[in-house]
């Protein structure tokens, strides 16, 4: 019997290559290492198992096609490695499964690809298409076109963050069993590594824990890629509330992938969580925050212990400039995050409802009965840590 059964009876799995796994840290390409993964992936495909790569590296790969001496900030620079590096990229794909039978599609995406729940369930439907024709679907962003979010608000849409989240998403949008991130690193050790000799990794790591929580709240230790493995655990919440499997483990040791996939004791295995429906993950992760809603403290309670629709009178404070039937982010009195709904309103209207002002003596009664109507109703509500249907 394998040491992890659920892994290995995935039969969906999506798997991620940092950008560190694909380079050797010279910057230089490992071409070793992507043919074995290419070749671990399409043995996979002969057995039945259907596997989805999220790739990271175009940019690297420009930087070399280029001369750079390293991977520029400058926006439209970065944006023409990526051009460059992407084609390079998907060369080597192309190649590499084509010589073992295998056809490759690429799909890039951007945010916004999730902001819109018709352009969401498109993208599910390509991809389920290209799965169902046994090609071997290759995702990357779109970092020739994509800006980093500058502000909560700012234009344009985020960036991933070196494709974990991006891996995550996918994998619960697809219904995926196992998502793999392959890292630098061999798993999630209970301390930093780099510091302490004694540091040792973790077999398993419940997202529940404040082992968890801490590591989801510290920094980035990848040097190359934009992720780390704050942005690693924060992928593997997403993908384990929706039902899946996550394992972190190194795509740098020679036959990882494989020991992972057969369920051996290789990299942290991140147990799945309740999942969310369909619809409460894209509330949850998918789709852009377009605003934010302060809520009091009875409002919270309220939510939590009795299940409620957040009326607007529980919200202290509005920002951002939402439409109704965007998506907002709930936070509580000290600014800590509870979660996401569906608004029912725009923002002007909220505040012309009296949202985070008190009560006076002659207020219209049409405003005040606005005041007990649901600005975000419990069916278009996603709390953080609570399960929904």
């Amino acid at each position: 019997m394998p040491a992890r059964p659920p892994i290995a009876e995935a039969r969906r799995v999506v798997v991620k290559l940092g950008t560190r796994v694909l380079t050797h840290d010279t910057g230089e390409l490992a071409l070793a290492r992507l043919f074995e993964v290419i070749e671990t992936v399409a043995s996979a495909w002969s057995r039945g198992t259907e596997v989805i790569l999220v790739t990271s590296g175009a940019v690297g790969f420009g930087v070399q096609a280029l001369g750079l001496s390293e991977a520029p900030r400058e926006l439209p620079l970065r944006q023409a490695c990526a051009a460059v590096g992407q084609s390079r990229l998907m060369g080597l794909y192309e190649a590499g499964f084509g010589r073992l039978g295998r056809v490759v599609g690429q799909v890039l995406l951007s945010q916004s690809d999730f902001d819109d729940r018709a352009r969401y369930l498109n993208l599910r439907s390509t991809l389920q298409a290209l799965i169902a024709h046994g090609v071997v679907p290759v995702l990357n962003e779109n970092d020739a076109v994509s800006v980093e979010e500058l502000a909560l608000f700012g234009e344009g849409p985020a960036v991933f963050g070196d494709n974990d989240r991006l891996s995550a998403l996918v994998a619960a949008k697809l219904g995926a069993e196992l998502l793999v991130l392959l890292t630098d690193v061999d798993g999630v050790y209970d301390r930093d590594p780099r510091l302490h000799a004694e540091a040792a990794r973790l077999d398993r790591l419940a997202l529940a824990t404040d082992a968890a929580r801490g590591l989801e709240a510290g920094a980035s230790v990848s040097g190359a890629g934009r992720g780390g493995m704050k942005s690693k655990v924060e992928a593997a919440r997403i993908a384990a509330k929706a039902g899946c499997q996550v394992v972190i483990a190194s795509g740098r040791r020679p036959g990882e992938l494989a020991r992972v996939l057969a369920g051996e004791d290789a990299g942290t295995w991140i147990p799945a969580l309740d999942g969310l429906s369909a619809r409460r993950r894209w509330i949850a992760h998918a789709a852009a925050v377009r605003g934010v809603l302060h809520l009091d403290a009875g409002a919270v309670a309220a939510l939590h212990e009795r299940g409620a629709s957040l009326l607007a009178v529980g919200v202290t404070r509005v920002e951002g400039d939402f439409a109704g039937g965007d998506v907002v982010e709930l936070r509580g009195p000290q600014g800590d995050r509870l979660g996401r709904g569906i608004v029912a309103c725009s923002a002007p209207e909220a505040r012309s409802w009296g949202v985070g002002a008190p009560p006076r003596a002659g207020r219209h009664q049409t405003a005040q009965a606005r005041r007990r109507v649901p600005l975000v109703h419990r069916d278009h509500l996603v709390l953080d840590g609570v399960p929904g249907p």
